[in-house]
Order: C-alpha cells, then sequence, then structure tokens
C-alpha cells in the first residue's frame, strides 16, 4: 500500500439523505455540500446496512468524482 496520499486524504461526516439503485447514496455534508457517495468495500464485505437519516463518514475523492462511504457513526 502506497502512504503517499495521506496528505490528500478528506474525511468529513454527512448524513444520508436519499438512497439510490446499487449502494449509491446522496449525503449532505457538514460543510454544507452535496455529494453522491458509493459504500466502501469493507462496508460490503460485512453488510453495514446504511438508511435515510444515518449519520456517516464520507472519504471525499481529491479528484471531484463520488466519495466513498467508510464509516456509520
Amino acid at each position: 500500500m502506497n502512504s503517499q496520499n495521506n496528505e490528500k486524504d478528506l474525511t468529513l461526516p454527512g448524513v444520508v439523505t436519499e438512497a439510490l439503485p446499487s449502494t449509491l447514496f446522496r449525503v449532505d455534508l457538514d460543510n454544507g455540500e452535496k455529494v453522491l457517495a458509493y459504500l466502501s468495500g469493507k462496508m460490503r464485505m460485512n453488510r453495514i446496512k446504511i438508511l435515510v437519516g444515518d449519520k456517516v463518514m464520507v472519504l471525499i475523492d481529491p479528484y471531484g468524482g463520488k466519495g466513498r462511504v467508510v464509516k456509520r457513526l
């Protein structure tokens, strides 16, 4: 694993506002942004369920793509 990307990792808390097909979620971040996020591999593997209204941690893509839900709070 590369440890070069730790300065680029940006994880923000948010609230799930909409559940979309194929484990996509619309998340309102605490800083006011709205992002489209997908479920991370470990959360899929361990079958962690995410519902509308759940607080989650989202890893933001530094290039402006989709975020990744890495933790349910």
